[in-house]
């Protein structure tokens, strides 16, 4: 049974901004040292696109959780972004791990599963999430 969805686009141009701020520690803050490490081992141009699309997912996670959690009122903060990986299987599809707080609200919401779908076009990377109960 579906439990919530979540959608996310994000503009590559503007994430990319975000990323280079100086003095910035979003990138860490956001994604996992896999998560850096499989980005900056890709093609020049490309570890921005692989972390957007990445940002794209986790937003999408919280927004399927969250609907996943009604009627109960959401916690103030619902997701350390951190705590939402998204890994590959050997044939490179993108599944999503959870750990710490966020798992455990899922699981609290009786979440057993997430599907995940990414893709990204030029300037653009969206990811699509589907909690099932």
């Amino acid at each position: 049974m579906i439990a919530g969805t979540g959608i996310d686009v994000v503009d590559c141009a503007a994430f990319e901004a975000l990323l280079r701020e100086p003095g910035s520690a979003f990138e860490a803050r956001t994604f996992t040292a896999a998560e850096r490490a499989l980005a900056y081992a890709r093609p020049s141009g490309a570890p921005v696109t692989h972390l957007a699309a990445r940002y794209a997912a986790k937003e999408a996670a919280v927004k399927a959780l969250s609907q996943a959690l009604s009627p109960s009122p959401l916690p103030r903060a619902l997701a350390d972004l951190a705590e939402i990986e998204v890994v590959c299987d050997d044939d490179s599809r993108p599944s999503l791990t959870l750990r710490g707080r966020v798992r455990a609200l899922a699981e609290g919401a009786g979440v057993t599963r997430l599907h995940l779908s990414l893709s990204h076009d030029g300037a653009v990377a969206t990811a699509i999430v589907i909690a099932e109960r």
